[in-house]
């Protein structure tokens, strides 16, 4: 007899997220100054840079002031609880719609844990050249977190799209 409950195993994709993102971090803190760039690749295509913020994903709001972080902490909790919420409720999400929704949860938890642990907020040291498109040379800074949140967003809205592709034919 099929269980009624969500599959549990997507959760161990949640905590992979959480210790990568974590250790990636901690390995940043301890051997790459802030603002500096510890590690250039492809030229100047790629580069791992230390640096941090107090706001939003991809380093948006990386000036804003320290009172906003624990309004975007509070949002991102709330967002987690609704993600989790819609996992767990629902009986009808796809195997894939599960993982996505999961991975969401593993990037805005590690983010999480930045702004609620580290002074200095979100550890961020990623950074890509963007050759200038939308007026950017370089896009924003991120992290592994950040990274999976939106690969997960993607992985998500093909899934919708091919679930409601499924239903009407």
């Amino acid at each position: 007899m099929p269980s009624n409950r969500p599959p549990l195993l997507p959760l161990l994709l949640a905590a992979a997220v959480i210790v990568v993102d974590q250790a990636t971090k901690a390995l940043v803190v301890a051997f790459v100054p802030p603002g500096v760039i510890g590690w250039k690749a492809f030229g100047d295509f790629f580069w791992l840079i230390h640096a941090s913020n107090l706001a939003g994903a991809f380093s948006v709001g990386a000036d804003a002031s320290f009172p906003l972080r624990w309004p975007l902490f509070g949002v991102r909790i709330l967002l987690v609880i609704a993600v989790l919420v819609i996992y767990f409720r629902s009986r009808s999400l796809d195997s894939l719609t599960r993982w996505a929704l999961l991975g969401i949860v593993g990037g805005g938890l590690g983010n999480a844990i930045d702004l609620a642990a580290r002074r200095e907020g979100v550890v961020d040291f990623m950074s890509v050249k963007f050759y200038g498109i939308f007026g950017l040379e370089r896009w924003p800074t991120f992290n592994v977190a950040d990274a999976t949140v939106v690969v997960c967003v993607i992985l998500l809205a093909v899934s919708l799209i091919a679930s409601d592709a499924r239903r009407k034919s």
